[in-house]
């Protein structure tokens, strides 16, 4: 009888683990392959000190805090986990749901770039309209892209008043900005915006600028249509999931998502002047239009270039690496 009370308190014991990550036991192990991890807006980080790559999850507590989990791999194609890495804290100024975490390695630490959810609504909207709710990105830092991720403050990095979200992290001339969506719930054509921030990177260092809207891309098409007072038909355009990245032939490039006829896909915009502030071009068509997106880019410990998002956009998405190609100019997906 007590060697089956003992084992009952193993199997208890294994379950509660399981469920402190959100997952299915099957999750919390070791050889799961990648196609079968839930995961929308993948982030990997290849880790060369360790030798590890991690990829990153957004995973909330029972208790409904929000939160990141990482799997480990050595070789891309088998991972381990998930561990939890992150958990917002109790008196954050947003605790709910985190989107698209990213991890970047800068000045000797590693930063979280979380953004931060709530259903606390700030503002009235129209008739059928999403509300409008304390959205933003937020940096918590780590010394080791295992975490734990603590907060360099209680508030959002982004301003209170935008609904933003995929702040991610660029370097230009020894200084950091965030790169960040500007939400179509908020201004219809949703945008992508850059703000300084302090070099520590504990909050902003300046207001936000408008790079460009997602509508100056020929192949975005609307979501969510409706006739309009004067009888004419609008609708919004998205913009999501931005990742810098510049050529080895200088040109600096920004991946992102929107959709074309009802499909989630992967496209480029350049900046004329190689710099931030631009000018930038949208690229005629997608690079992938095949229901997948929120794009990042990372190069393996072979020093090959890789494209990674998910898909599909419904359902059981889970992380996609495609092998790229650095042609100086742009980036090409090897078939």
């Amino acid at each position: 009888m007590k060697r089956i009370s003992l084992i009952l308190l193993a199997v208890l014991s294994l379950a509660f683990s399981c469920r402190s990550h959100g997952e299915a036991p099957s999750a919390d192990a070791a050889g799961v392959p990648l196609d079968s991890i839930y995961c929308r807006d993948p982030f990997i980080v290849a880790d060369r000190k360790s030798k590890t790559y991690y990829l990153y999850r957004s995973a909330s507590t029972p208790e409904g805090l929000g939160g990141v989990e990482a799997f480990t791999s050595k070789d891309l194609k088998t991972w381990t986990g998930p561990e939890r890495v992150f958990t917002v804290p109790k008196d954050n100024f947003i605790t709910g749901k985190v989107w698209a975490p990213e991890v970047h390695a800068y000045k000797g630490a590693w930063y979280l770039f979380a953004t931060l959810n709530t259903d606390r609504q700030w503002a009235e909207t129209v008739p059928g309209w999403p509300a409008f709710t304390y959205r933003g990105t937020q940096i918590f830092r780590a010394d080791s892209p295992a975490g734990p991720f603590l907060p360099l403050g209680k508030e959002l990095t982004t301003p209170r008043e935008f609904m933003a979200l995929d702040g991610t992290l660029w370097v230009e001339d020894g200084k950091p900005y965030m790169v960040f969506c500007h939400e179509w719930v908020q201004v219809v054509d949703g945008t992508f915006e850059v703000m300084p921030l302090k070099a520590d990177l504990s909050a902003a260092a300046g207001e936000p600028v408008k790079l460009f809207s997602a509508s100056e891309a020929a192949w975005t098409t609307k979501i969510r249509e409706w006739t309009g007072t004067d009888g004419r038909k609008q609708g919004a355009f998205v913009s999501d999931g931005n990742f810098l990245y510049k050529t080895r032939g200088g040109v600096l490039l920004m991946l992102w998502s929107s959709f074309k006829n009802g499909k989630y896909s992967v496209a480029i915009s350049r900046s004329v002047s190689g710099r931030l502030a631009g000018p930038w071009t949208c690229d005629d068509a997608p690079i992938f239009e095949e229901g997948g997106g929120h794009p990042m880019v990372f190069k393996d410990f072979d020093g090959s270039l890789n494209l990674v998002f998910h898909q599909p956009n419904s359902g059981h998405s889970h992380p996609v690496i495609l092998p790229l190609e650095d042609t100086g100019k742009t980036l090409v997906i090897k078939k």
